[in-house]
């Protein structure tokens, strides 16, 4: 995504505000985000809050309260021990109906729900579980509901959590992939700092695998700001990738596990300010016996403090700044988008909840009139499928404006960017609207396009620059 985002908005739009303007926005004092590592509330953790009638967090608490954001990565699912998936040996953590309130009142803002035991109960407890977080206001954040946004003064975070470890229900992303870089591409166009949370590694490794190294280069090459990692229990130091912070594993922050290493967390602390991303972090430690995090002082990496990113400034099409609506507890783990526009620093217009797959710039009018090309995800009589849609739109004093809405182009379609000389790449599966076929996934074909006024004519890719300009 980093090929094409920020290259294309600056090439055919006018993004004014900038990251020097977010920063004003959010005030004199920097925004402040914590990232946890992997979150038990079961088993022996449970037992240790019966026994000392604290909360986990009474050590952190004082940290977590000078933050703007907390988030961590909570492994299990809330629901009863008999809704247990058993896949061969793997266990299974099911947690109470207070686990989403012990959350909230521990100072956490979100937690991601993709790893390898959030499906422990299978799809009820998925939903269960995103539910009572909701309630909580607590924000959940599966790989289905990803990107999520939040708005924190004048950022925008955008969130994508995704598990390489498949749990007890079978689900699991790949890095790379065309559903993953998706994500990533439309929480880049919105937001000013992409998060992403991801659960891989190898248990009890204390070192990144090349997996992990190969996948987190992808990441930020796809759009990634920060990358927190999870699943080794064990902390993994943090490195500088291609120019931005990836904490490889924070290891545990509330977790029972005996080893003197599984003891051991690290919590990224990360802040906006003056237009960079900086970040460092804060070690913990559980006493034997305990489960409790106590923090132990700052880690104080040579090579975190070295990374700096810039902080991207707003998406603005035709005079119209364009935000995601934030995160609200009413949403669930819905998936989809709410669109809003901005100018003379108030909200005009939002639009309904789309199932927006990205939003890509650099398409315009022969008139120089800027366009929108959305990639939804709708139902239609032609294949009679839920599919990804291509639709072109023109932003006015009333929202999006819709210029095309076609099915899917020439063939059923997997993916489309538009590329910088302003023609749309686009992914095909390998079937036909004659005779579709949605296992044909293995079998693509890639087409160049240009937008006629009225819609997309087929053009030659000599030299084959679609097929380098998709993921």
């Amino acid at each position: 995504m980093r090929r094409l985002g920020l290259a294309l908005s600056l090439a055919a739009l006018s993004l004014a505000g900038g990251a020097a303007g977010i920063a004003r926005r959010a005030g004199p004092a920097p925004v402040r985000l914590l990232f946890t590592g992997d979150i038990l509330l079961s088993r022996q953790v449970a037992v240790e809050q019966r026994r000392t009638g604290g909360s986990p967090w009474h050590s952190v608490a004082p940290l977590f309260a000078r933050a703007d954001w907390v988030g961590g990565n909570l492994e299990g699912a809330i629901g009863p021990d008999s809704d247990c998936v058993k896949a061969g040996d793997s266990l299974c953590f099911a947690f109470g109906a207070d686990a989403a309130r012990q959350l909230a009142a521990g100072g956490f803002s979100m937690v991601t729900v993709a790893n390898n035991h959030a499906g422990d109960l299978g799809d009820a407890g998925r939903i269960a579980t995103a539910r009572a977080l909701s309630a909580a206001r607590v924000m959940p954040v599966s790989f289905e509901a990803s990107p999520r946004f939040v708005r924190i003064g004048g950022v925008t975070l955008g969130i994508v959590a995704i598990t390489l470890v498949p749990g007890a229900d079978g689900r699991m992303q790949a890095v790379p992939s065309t559903e993953v870089a998706q994500r990533l591409r439309l929480a880049h166009t919105l937001a000013n700092v992409v998060v992403v949370s991801i659960h891989w590694g190898t248990e009890l490794q204390d070192w990144p695998t090349g997996a992990q190294r190969s996948a987190a280069a992808w990441l930020v090459d796809h759009g990634a700001d920060i990358v927190v990692g999870h699943h080794p229990h064990v902390v993994q130091r943090p490195e500088c990738v291609h120019g931005h912070p990836v904490f490889f594993s924070l290891g545990n922050h509330v977790f029972d596990q005996k080893y003197p290493e599984t003891k051991a967390g690290l919590i990224a602390d990360c802040s906006l300010w003056r237009d960079r991303l900086r970040c460092d972090g804060i070690r913990t430690r559980a006493r034997r016996g305990s489960a409790v995090p106590v923090p132990e002082g700052n880690l104080g990496d040579a090579a975190l403090a070295s990374c700096a990113p810039a902080v991207r400034g707003p998406l603005v099409v035709d005079g119209w700044t364009m935000r995601p609506a934030p995160w609200s507890a009413a949403e669930d783990d819905s998936a989809g988008v709410v669109l809003e526009g901005w100018r003379g620093g108030a909200r005009q217009w939002r639009t309904r909840r789309v199932s927006l797959v990205s939003l890509d710039t650099g398409l315009a009018r022969r008139d120089g009139t800027p366009l929108l090309l959305a990639l939804e995800r709708h139902p239609s009589a032609m294949d009679g499928e839920v599919a990804t849609r291509p639709h072109v739109y023109r932003v006015g004093s009333r929202g999006l404006i819709a210029m095309w809405r076609g099915t899917a182009l020439a063939w059923p379609l997997l993916d489309a960017v538009v590329a910088p000389d302003g023609a749309l790449c686009a992914l095909h599966r390998g079937d036909s609207f004659l005779r579709p076929d949605p296992a044909t996934t293995g079998k693509t074909r890639t087409m160049r396009y240009r937008w006629n006024g009225f819609g997309f004519s087929a053009v030659d890719d000599a030299g084959g620059s679609c097929a380098r300009s998709l993921p």
